[in-house]
């Protein structure tokens, strides 16, 4: 049976997500994988892969902040904001030349910060049970509510100007949630011109840095993060005694309510075992996720 673990992965351009987790099932012989966050098939970069049982440590993950590396073009739309899509307007060559570098630069200043989002119509949102994309690709009308999201950076590092569109290269981190492609699309709107996403890779995902991740074919190779360490990584560690963590894994609080200084903590038992993720109730903690006991080593 596979080892518990996190394992970091480069996601190639092309295939899905639900792909590499399914080349890693074959690869490591265990149904029982996970991941923290899907990427478009158009999109690479770093997909966090939760084996055994450490599936339960993605909750954790998921929600964390992350990079992105991405190629705007203004002045042309698609139907799903992105390269994949069907192109559905082409602004005039003039307008797009009219555009300058201030203007981009005001576009994005008021796009950085806490900003109400509408996602893009092809995303995998779900709506009276059906994912938006099913929806939108059956020809039906599909109206997203804007959810507020925050992009902490949004800075340009190239400007192209080619024929009549313009190619920014872009970096933009944000919270959980937010659609690059639908900055790009909002970009154009607010240009008048249009625009679309012809690029996209994901660099961080909390902690975890894709320089860090294997290709597809190494993760049969790859030795996985042990749980405690990535655990550790995503919400900080407390080192619980023994009899601590046996009372923790039946249930049981424990005394100690003060050494946690954040919200939660990975506590890890005098082994260097992941007990699992606690979080003060009053002056004792709790366990709020218990792992399955790992064989020490």
């Amino acid at each position: 049976m596979a080892r518990a673990g996190i394992l970091l992965v480069d996601k190639p351009g092309g295939i899905t997500s639900h792909d590499v987790v399914a080349r890693a099932r074959r690869a490591l012989g265990t149904r029982k994988i996970g991941h923290a966050g899907t990427l478009d098939p158009m999109a690479t970069g770093l997909l966090v892969l939760g084996v055994e049982g450490a599936t339960r440590l993605l909750t954790y993950i998921v929600g964390a902040d992350k990079t992105y590396e991405a190629t705007i073009l203004l002045g042309i739309s698609t139907d799903s904001d992105d390269a994949d899509g069907v192109e559905t307007a082409r602004a005039d060559a003039a307008v797009v030349a009219a555009v300058t570098d201030a203007a981009i630069d005001a576009g994005i200043r008021a796009l950085t910060g806490e900003i109400d989002q509408v996602p893009s119509t092809v995303s995998a949102i779900k709506v009276q049970g059906r994912r938006a994309y099913d929806l939108a690709r059956a020809g039906e009308t599909v109206e997203l509510k804007a959810r507020r999201v925050t992009v902490s950076r949004f800075e340009v590092r190239e400007t192209r100007r080619e024929g009549a569109t313009i190619a920014l290269d872009v970096v933009v981190d944000c919270t959980s949630g937010t659609y690059i492609r639908a900055l790009a699309r909002d970009l154009g709107a607010a240009l008048g011109v249009g625009g679309h996403l012809t690029a996209l890779r994901r660099t961080r995902i909390g902690a975890f840095d894709v320089v860090a991740a294997v290709t597809v074919d190494d993760i049969a190779e790859t030795a996985l993060v042990k749980p405690a360490t990535a655990a550790a990584v995503v919400v900080g560690a407390l080192a619980v005694g023994a009899d601590e963590a046996r009372d923790l894994r039946h249930g049981k609080r424990i005394d100690g309510g003060g050494r946690l200084t954040g919200e939660r903590a990975a506590a890890i038992d005098p082994d260097g075992r992941l007990v699992g993720i606690v979080e003060r109730r009053g002056t004792q903690l709790k366990s709020v996720m218990n792992m399955p006991e790992e064989v020490a080593g």
